[in-house]
């Protein structure tokens, strides 16, 4: 199953636009922000080169996604990070074991289909009833930027020089339609399948808080 990543530039031409239609997730976000003692989403002004145009900049599969989930927390833990080739019993014991762990983490949770990453720092994900019934715990693009570079090394990833991440997508990606598979120019080894969703979550990242865009996961 294929899992799309989108920015969103955070930039009043789209925010402040009556036609926005992201409206009604900003001010879900502003809310459940605001009641955690944080700032509203930012609002940019525009500048040149940067329109309101919504674009993709990753895709990926889900067990791709829980593998890298699964890599996180055995790092966090301290513990060998070991391949696997398909999603086991073993995660499942690890969200058990590490629940506050898991439910403090930007990587970990946050829905697999839905749910945003914005360019805000906070420690841990944001949460109420009405974002649990909906897109799920609100993430931050900084927070989420950290883990990756945390759980790198385990996987075979330099994070200060890492390679270069593959193509955006040039469509969206149907929810049961099979997703890009990784290249080899991504890595052939034990975690080639993690690689390509830490290339795509880093690329999305560093260009959410370099241009002052949402993440949004669909």
């Amino acid at each position: 199953m294929a899992c799309d990543l989108w920015l969103v530039p955070l930039v009043d031409v789209l925010c402040h636009s009556p036609e926005n239609p992201f409206s009604e997730e900003l001010a879900r976000y502003d809310q459940a922000l605001s009641d955690a003692g944080q700032p509203p989403v930012p609002v940019y002004s525009y500048m040149p080169g940067l329109s309101g145009d919504v674009a993709p900049i990753a895709c990926f599969d889900y067990d791709a996604l829980h593998f890298l989930r699964r890599a996180y927390l055995l790092t966090l833990q301290g513990l060998e990070v070991t391949p696997v080739d398909a999603l086991g019993g073993d995660y499942e014991q690890l969200l058990e074991m590490f629940e506050s762990a898991a439910q403090r983490s930007h990587l970990v949770w946050h829905y697999d289909h839905a749910g945003a990453y914005v360019p805000l720092d906070f420690p841990h994900p944001v949460a109420n009833d009405e974002l649990l019934a909906g897109g799920g715990p609100l993430g931050s693009s900084h927070g989420l930027l950290r883990e990756l570079e945390l759980v790198a090394p385990a996987i075979g990833i330099d994070p200060v020089h890492p390679p270069a991440a593959p193509a955006p997508p040039d469509r969206h990606t149907d929810l049961d339609e099979p997703a890009v598979v990784p290249s080899a120019s991504f890595g052939t080894g034990p975690f080639a399948r993690e690689h390509h969703v830490w290339l795509g979550l880093h690329a999305a990242a560093t260009r959410s808080l370099g241009q002052g865009s949402m993440i949004v996961f669909s």
